[in-house]
């Protein structure tokens, strides 16, 4: 077997509560995943990662464990996940499992255990800290989903940290008990036929055990900030790495929230055998205004030449120091034609420019459920939003702290909540889109009659068979595996042009990613390259149509 085949893999994810629903109870199963891979065969992707499909409260829809080595009811059982693993290898499709190593549920069993004295074994398993002498919080830590990250346990008298909700307690690293139960519940899902692992916010692992306040230059009662790339993440991952990666050969890509590029060869530079691939987020902040009190929430419109700067950055600073996971769309991310392209008049071509642009690159590209047909934000209100995440953060930045007007924030929400990304998966035009016949867990974007697979695959203008044919490509292109990246016109607002060179073999991939007709001189130079693959059916060399985008071969 290929150690490093993720190196020519197109990787899919599911977000199975909203994939496909097969006994009707409104929320989608691991047998929905079984009966969809003909599908993702068609599609020709090599393996699936699953979200969460551990025994959890689902108060962050998964990310909140409970017991690691149990499937939840709601999406099946063991046996399930282990028909699924057995029917996809079948089909050569390889399995990767969401490991969230950071936090557990407040209802697992050793928080339960841990919050009961302070000398058993379990004790230790979290980061507790008395108060301080006021007997107010250890410090100003704030929660990535609002108020404090430190909560008051009645029965210790203690404080626990947790970087997310409060059901969310943080594991402690620093205790070796807790490292290895961990390893051992990735080795448990190895024996069950796991190919590998994304690892939830691993670079938030480690603590700094002096406990300092943050900075704090905007007088919050809370501050979020050192949170990641704690002193001795990389000790522990590469820990991780001889423990389970490396001796059962399981491909490995990191959350890493706060990583540059810098950071990412730390982390993904073979010989240190730490992960794979790690997530960026840098890319994914070009349409935040920089330095806002009010964070993600505060929008712009996409910066562009910003993207570029960052995508060409993390290409040129990992060639030959490590892998890219190339990615616009998953689960914490809205939906690409809604959020940077135009959804209205151009949604095809929005979709397929953008993934023009992310499939060209050097690296893994991953396609997030939905997204291989074109799907949409829904553009809710804010009583119909389910995220945690968004909730906490309405109750601290429009109530209490009254930063952004509520009609700001909807705004916000409708282009970059998370849940833009958990509607539904859009089947078909009957009811609920094909994705249960019963009481869906989650509001459906009402666009399903008209945006579906059914419809998208008779369509003219079909997403699905375009991402068909830029996944062809990666499977049989080396260019595209080894070829070198050069980024043209850095400065230019609306296109996107970059080359990749192996040997005497030339490409020349480019995208206007606007609405408006654009002039492309340097396109000139290219006269008598072959188009391989455009999203408009004909082709004016130096103008390019909204969102028009090529890939051009010497």
């Amino acid at each position: 077997m290929n150690e490093e085949w993720w190196k020519n893999a197109v990787i899919y994810q599911v977000y199975p509560k909203s994939f496909l629903d097969t006994n009707n109870d409104g929320i989608g199963d691991l047998k929905g995943i079984d009966t969809k891979l003909n599908y993702l065969k068609e599609l020709g992707v090599d393996a699936l990662w699953i979200s969460p499909i551990y025994l959890s409260p689902q108060i962050d829809n998964g990310y909140d464990i409970a017991d690691y080595r149990k499937i939840d009811p709601m999406f099946g059982n063991n046996k399930d996940l282990e028909q699924l693993i057995k029917d996809a290898h079948r089909k050569n499709i390889r399995i990767i499992m969401d490991m969230v190593a950071n936090h557990t549920s407040d209802k697992s069993v050793w928080f339960e255990e841990s919050c009961k004295s302070k000398n058993n074994y379990f004790s230790d398993f979290y980061i507790w800290k008395d108060p301080k002498s006021d007997g107010s919080k250890p410090n100003n830590w704030g929660s990535n989903f609002g108020g404090s990250a430190w909560t008051y346990d009645d029965n210790r008298k203690q404080y626990y940290l947790h970087y997310y909700g409060k059901q969310q307690p943080d594991l402690n690293w620093e205790n070796p008990k807790v490292r290895q139960v961990i390893y051992d519940v990735m080795r448990y899902w190895k024996a069950h036929g796991v190919d590998g692992w994304r690892m939830d916010v691993i670079t938030s692992i480690s603590k700094n055990q002096e406990f300092p306040n943050n900075p704090n230059p905007h007088q919050l009662k809370y501050v979020v900030g050192n949170q990641n790339n704690g002193p001795r993440m990389h000790e522990f991952i590469h820990e991780m790495n001889q423990e389970v990666f490396k001796p059962f050969s399981m491909m490995s890509v990191g959350e890493a929230p706060d990583s540059k590029s810098k950071d990412a060869r730390l982390l993904v530079e073979p010989d240190r055998e730490e992960l794979n691939m790690i997530f960026t987020f840098e890319h994914m902040h070009v349409d935040r205004k920089p330095g806002d009190v009010n964070g993600r929430w505060a929008i712009q419109p996409v910066d562009v030449v910003q993207l570029k700067r960052t995508l060409a950055n993390w290409q040129n600073t990992l060639d030959g120091h490590g892998w890219n996971a190339l990615y616009f769309e998953n689960h914490d991310r809205a939906r690409t034609p809604s959020r940077w392209g135009n959804d209205k008049n151009y949604r095809y071509e929005s979709a397929t420019a953008f993934a023009t642009i992310l499939h060209g690159l050097k690296g893994t590209p991953f396609v997030y459920q939905g997204e291989e047909i074109g799907m949409t934000n829904p553009e809710f209100e804010l009583k119909d939003y389910e995220d945690i995440e968004l909730r906490t953060n309405y109750d601290k930045l429009v109530r209490k702290e009254k930063t952004i007007s509520e009609a700001d924030f909807l705004k916000a929400a409708r282009k970059i909540s998370r849940d833009n990304a958990r509607t539904p998966m859009q089947w078909d035009s009957s009811e609920n889109a094909g994705f249960t016949k019963g009481d869906p867990w989650f509001k459906l974007n009402p666009n399903y009659k008209n945006l579906n697979v059914s419809r998208d695959l008779n369509s003219d203008k079909s997403v699905f068979k375009y991402y068909q044919k830029l996944i062809e490509l990666r499977h049989k292109e080396n260019i595209l595996k080894d070829g070198k990246f050069k980024l043209l016109l850095p400065d230019d607002k609306s296109i996107f042009i970059y080359t990749r060179t192996l040997g005497a073999d030339e490409w020349v991939v480019v995208a206007n990613l606007s609405d408006k007709l654009q002039q492309v001189d340097v396109l000139s130079k290219y006269s008598d390259y072959k188009t391989i693959i455009s999203n408009y059916e004909s082709e004016k060399l130096k103008i390019l149509r909204p969102y028009e985008a090529r890939i051009l071969k010497k």
